[in-house]
């Protein structure tokens, strides 16, 4: 695939905030373009498209995952599933950003829903018997995988989604795992910065690199 797009200016022309572009709307084609192509949204009304320089990424080889958190995933203290509840867990990341402000807008959970009915858009979720209690979600396109957003409403819920994600990612054939900005949570769990030219060129092979699950629903359990 091509690392310019025919729709968003150039990510390396961004300003210092790393904004590309703005645009009243982001319908899902718009946004496949923009992932892509190094660049997501961060806002509604209007839509501010980003690709931030320096970018955060996991590399697998470098992702810190408490031994108990594994322990948690292999004695089934939660049972844990894929794509079986995107929107409830997009819904749910927006509620637990309530307080302190959430891009996840009704424009996003409605667009990034049809994303998921396409294949693209994916969910772990976590639960402690019929209730939803972590989650995770992003973007899979080719071998590259976005994370957007993860919640969680049982303690250290949201970490175990994190690590079976990243087992499932590896066993799909995913080899970029997009962190997008680096906080003290992605740090702690081992998000790297990358230069941003550094990252869109890793970003043009895996995005064009074919794996099981690309615009296909996840397996209800995640692989391992």
């Amino acid at each position: 695939m091509s690392r310019v797009s025919s729709i968003f200016p150039d990510p390396n022309s961004a300003d210092a905030d790393g904004l590309v572009a703005v645009s009243m709307h982001m319908p899902p084609d718009l946004l496949l373009d923009a992932y892509s192509h190094g660049i997501f949204p961060w806002s509604d009304r209007p839509v501010r498209w980003y690709s931030p320089d320096p970018r955060a990424v996991f590399r697998f080889d470098q992702i810190h995952v408490p031994r108990k958190i594994r322990r948690w995933v292999r004695n089934g203290h939660f049972h844990v599933s894929a794509d079986t509840a995107f929107p409830e867990v997009m819904q749910s990341c927006a509620s637990a950003h309530g307080d302190t402000g959430t891009w996840i807008s009704d424009s996003f959970l409605r667009n990034y829903a049809e994303l998921y009915r396409l294949g693209h858009a994916h969910s772990i979720e976590v639960w402690q018997g019929v209730r939803l209690v972590g989650g995770i979600y992003g973007i899979q396109i080719g071998a590259m995988f976005a994370g957007e957003s993860m919640f969680y409403q049982v303690s250290n819920a949201s970490k175990v989604a994190f690590a079976v994600l990243v087992d499932h990612l590896q066993a799909i054939g995913v080899t970029l795992f997009d962190a997008q900005v680096l906080n003290d949570f992605t740090q702690e769990l081992g998000a790297i910065l990358l230069r941003r030219r550094e990252f869109l060129s890793t970003l043009g092979s895996a995005v064009a690199t074919p794996t099981p699950y690309a615009g296909r629903r996840w397996p209800a359990t995640p692989l391992t």
